[in-house]
């Protein structure tokens, strides 16, 4: 994804909401509470599987399309988010990512549980690989 198509997006987004009078509710707290919600609609659908079940989500359409939808709709809320508060979130995640290389230098490779455990006790699963700041 581009500068220019995540621009596209925050446009259609805006476009829409304008041609139905909704932009005095897309406040920043109420776009991030949609988000929250979004985010929790996505996260019911793998709710009760186990891991397998979880990785084969995408085998069966139905799932499928489920799991299409709520990322659509959490990214439609998080750059609708951005737009208003002027945040460009693909320069926000890059300074994240060069943030977070710097905070949890490689050491070789951890496969495994333990790798897994002794990353999220160093906070790395937090945010996309990076802990707070």
């Amino acid at each position: 994804m581009t500068d220019d198509d995540v621009a596209a997006l925050q446009r259609r987004l805006a476009e829409f909401a304008a041609a139905r009078d909704w932009q005095p509710y897309h406040t920043p707290k109420n776009l991030a509470a949609a988000l929250s919600v979004e985010a929790a609609e996505l996260l019911e659908i793998f709710q009760w599987l186990t891991p397998e079940q979880a990785e084969r989500v995408m085998d069966d359409p139905k799932s499928a399309h489920r799991v299409a939808d709520e990322v659509a709709d959490v990214l439609a809320y998080l750059l609708q988010f951005c737009g208003v508060l002027g945040v460009d979130p693909l320069a926000a995640l890059a300074a994240k990512i060069d943030r977070n290389e710097i905070r949890f230098p490689a050491r070789g490779r951890r496969g495994g549980a333990e790798g897994a455990e002794e990353a999220e006790e160093e906070g790395a699963g937090e945010g996309g690989g990076g802990g707070e700041e």
